[in-house]
Formats: structure tokens, sequence, C-alpha cells
């Protein structure tokens, strides 16, 4: 528990930390949680903070907007910078994590107790809670219910939302705020869903596997169930073929987007439903796999910390792995089984910001390199994407350019095979690679999962 000016009562002072990071409660349903004057003073505390460190200024756009907005103020100090002004600041944050798990050496356990991106969340739910989120952007995170509205007419709604469309993307644009050349999520039609697809062609389990006995349940996830469904097929695929035994749920959505706005308690909501409805799977000893990072994230991570008394909670957040998490659990404790095979072109991975905020290491790296022959580059840096805050019109240009050191190293290695975790930050960087063509160069005619393209080195991938 910190004390009112949020540092942490007697601990040792000292500059820096070299202990790993610990997250702390969000005490969002504590009174001065939501009080104005309370935020607005841990809020110049944790700024001062930063302004005096700015270990952070080449992350997101947070840190250049908070420390030119100190330096053009007229002591260059915290002290004459308008409280009106921090918005923007908090607005640039897309909730990455990774000032708080890569950069900063004041998080949990030093005595500064600083944690960015919930002192970001905290702001954001304090503006939810005064004044409602705004009614396009409460639309675009209604996931769930666009993806059953969208699959009754997937035609019509991935015509409507094609960037080459230039009659309803420029209304888009104006209507919903999203920026017109920004790509869009595909839709797949109900029949196809991934949880349709599991449930009517399941695959084959080869019982002379190493891990053959092993039991897992797939967490669908909004993406993978109504606009990617190949991750969660070629996923089941190749546990198959190593011998493990899947269903596949769906639930509901994780939060993820509800958390980038603040609506607290429709996330704990999310967290009590998904985690009640996986209670009797995990109970029954099987392991619980996400396939998505920022759904991984959500159930290892955010939801202990948002309701950390529910013990369905607690129970699947110790339960649950990333899909690549698992592969490589199962490489390194089982064994593999055989007829893995070297891809034809080298891969450009881009390491998924909340794959690295689960702290479990570079995974899809290590499963990648599995892969004989392999000859992959790893990208280390945010895309800039951000989930729903990089399609905006009034972001989308900042999420291009934050993410132009990845595209250009991406571009550099000259593959048709470019990768990421997270399949929102995949195609931004393919957004990223067209605006950096040169004359007669060309981009990559799609993005790829690091789950497919070991499906692929399989030979389970005949679509791919």
């Amino acid at each position: 528990m910190s004390d009112v000016n949020g540092t942490i009562p007697g601990a040792t002072p000292r500059e820096g930390s070299l202990d790993a990071p610990t997250r702390r409660p969000i005490e969002w349903q504590e009174a001065n949680f939501f009080d104005e004057a309370h935020l607005d003073s841990e809020l110049r505390r944790v700024f001062d903070i930063c302004h005096g460190c700015r270990r952070c200024f080449n992350l997101c756009d947070s840190f250049p907007k908070l420390f030119d907005l100190i330096d053009d103020s007229e002591s260059g100090e915290l002290d004459t910078v308008d409280s009106a002004e921090f918005k923007p600041v908090v607005d640039a944050c897309t909730l990455c994590d990774m000032c708080f798990m890569t950069k900063c050496p004041y998080v949990p356990p030093h005595q500064f107790n600083l944690d960015f991106p919930h002192l970001m969340l905290r702001y954001r739910a304090v503006e939810s809670k005064k004044d409602g989120v705004p009614w396009n952007e409460k639309q675009l995170i209604q996931t769930d219910r666009n993806g059953r509205l969208a699959g009754k007419m997937p035609g019509v709604a991935n015509w409507a939302s094609d960037r080459g469309n230039k009659l309803t993307r420029p209304m888009m644009e104006k209507v919903a705020g999203i920026h017109r050349d920004a790509e869009l999520p595909k839709y797949v039609p109900t029949s196809k869903t991934f949880v349709v697809q599991a449930e009517n062609c399941p695959p084959e389990i080869n019982t002379d596997a190493p891990a053959h006995g092993r039991e897992a349940v797939l967490y669908a996830t909004c993406f993978v169930n109504y606009n990617k469904p190949d991750t969660g097929v070629f996923a089941q695929r190749i546990l198959a073929k190593n011998g493990v035994s899947t269903t596949v749920l769906h639930p509901h959505c994780c939060g993820m987007p509800q958390l980038e706005q603040g609506m607290m308690d429709e996330v704990a909501d999310f967290a009590k439903i998904v985690a009640k409805a996986f209670r009797p799977q995990v109970d029954a000893g099987r392991d619980i796999i996400a396939l998505t990072p920022s759904c991984a994230l959500m159930m290892k991570f955010e939801w202990p910390l948002i309701v950390p008394d529910d013990e369905d909670v607690a129970a699947l957040s110790k339960a649950t792995r990333d899909i690549t998490e698992y592969i490589v659990d199962i490489a390194k404790n089982a064994g593999l089984a055989g007829g893995l095979s070297a891809l034809p072109e080298p891969v450009a991975l881009h390491l998924a910001c909340h794959a690295r905020a689960q702290n479990m290491g570079q995974k899809a790296a290590e499963m990648l390199r599995l892969i004989p022959e392999s000859d992959l580059k790893v990208i280390e840096r945010c895309s800039g994407h951000g989930g729903s805050w990089g399609v905006m019109e009034e972001y989308y240009e900042t999420a291009i350019k934050v993410g132009r050191p990845v595209a250009r190293q991406a571009k550099e290695l000259g593959s048709r095979f470019v990768a990421s975790e997270c399949p929102l930050a995949a195609d931004h960087i393919l957004q990223g690679i067209e605006r950096q063509l040169g004359d007669g160069e060309v981009a990559p005619a799609r993005s790829y999962h690091p789950v497919e393209l070991f499906a692929m080195s399989y030979g389970l991938a005949p679509e791919l």
C-alpha cells in the first residue's frame, strides 16, 4: 500500500532499482481513486520524476509531449504547467507497458512507486466516469457484438471498411473518427468463426507424440474468432500434431479495448464472466492457452490487479499461457513431434509489446528458432499501433511515426515473411513499409502470425 504521496512507506531510499518490476492492485474501488485533486497530485508527482529522468523519451509519444510541455513552460519546470494541459500526454499513451517493464528505474518495489501506464489508466477512468466514453469509440470497442453482426454480412462489412473504398472510408472518418487510410480487420462469416471450425473439423491427435496426454483449452479471443480464425486453426493443428487434445471456448471479450478507455466496471465484469466459464477446465487440470498477447496479458496480469479477491480470476491467471509460450514449453519439457522443415525465406519477427509485458521472454523467437535452418531477424520495438488508438484520425499518423523504425527494419530484410504475435501490429507494420517503398519496390502481400509460420514448417498449412 502506498501513502498519500504515492511513495512506499518504509522503503530504503536509493537511486534507481535493479529489482524486477512489481505491479500493485489497481485501487479503482477506493474513494480517492476518482478524486480529481488526488489524481492531479499524483500526476504531478510522477511527471516531475519523469522530467528529471527522461529515459523513456524514445518510446511512445506521451513522453515527448510531456517533456515539450515542461520545457516550453515559463519556468522550464512542472510548477508552471497548467493541469489542463496534461490530457494530450494521457491520450498519447497506448498502455503498451514498455516504460514500466523495460525503461523506468523507479517502478515498484522502488520507493517512488511509479507506474506510468496505470496512472494514465486512472486518468482515463476518472474521465470515463465523469464524461463517459465518446459514442463512436464505444461502438468501435464492442468487439464481440461487431464480430457477430459483421459475420452475418461479411462481404458488405469488408467492402465498407476496405481502405481503398473512396465512398465509405471518408464517411467513416467524418462520422466515426477512424482515419481513412488505417487498415481495419476483415471479418469472416458466422459459419467460419474459429469456435465453429473447431467444433466442425477437430484435428486428429497424434498419439505417438512425446507430449501426448496433455489437454488444453484455447481461449479463442475476439480477434481470432471473428477476424483471423486461421491463427486458431493452425494452433490447434500444431498442438494435435504434438499430441495435445484441445477444446475451444469464447465466453466473452477479455476487456482490453474497454481498459484502454478506463471503463473499469466493464473490465471487471468481463473478467468474472470469462474466469467463471473457464473454472471447471482449470479445476480439471487443463492448460489454458490465449491466442492473442493482449488477451493473455489481461488474463495473467491485469485481471488479478483489477479484481484481486476473485478466486476464479486468480485460478485462471495461474493456468494461462500464451500460445507461443506453450509450444516452447512442449519443446523443452516433452519434446516436439518430428516433421519441421526449413522455411523458404527469412522471417522479420516483431515482438509485440503485450507479449513482452508478460515477462516470459522472447517466446515467439524461441519457437521459430526450433525450425531447422531458421533465419530470423527479431525486432524488439513498439509497432506504434496501440489497439483502437492507432486507427483513429487524431492518432493514426503518430502511430505510423512511432512504428517507423520497426517498418524500416522489416523492409530491410526484403522477405515476404513479416510476422508479429499481435495481428493489428503486423498489418500496421505493413502500412509502415508501404510508406517507405522506393520506385519498383513492393510491400509484402500479407503479414503472418508466428504460429502460421510454424504450421507452415510442419506442412500443416497448405492454405498459406
